[in-house]
């Protein structure tokens, strides 16, 4: 398998992991944990990628924890005064 195929089947397993263990609502220091012991097993698992690749996922790992509009009961407008909306 090309490495190309290989870190694109980890990254989808990395996402699915992601999606279910519920480490979206954890608190920054437990994802970063978390994402430390899974990125050891896909090193595990894929034992064809380098350091440098597993970096690169968890790196790609932490950022999809952290999406552009934050998610939650916490980042949501209560009332339409809380929305701004005019």
């Amino acid at each position: 398998m090309s490495k190309e195929k290989l870190m694109d089947r980890a990254r989808d397993e990395l996402f699915s992991h992601i999606n279910r263990c519920g480490v979206l609502r954890a608190a920054e220091e437990d994802q970063r944990q978390w994402m430390d012991e899974t990125i050891e097993y896909l090193g595990e698992r894929y034992p064809d990628l380098a350091d440098a690749d597993l970096s690169v996922l968890y790196e790609i790992g932490i950022r999809f924890c952290k999406p552009a509009i934050a998610h939650g009961a916490s980042n949501t407008a209560r009332t339409m005064e809380d929305a701004g909306v005019a």
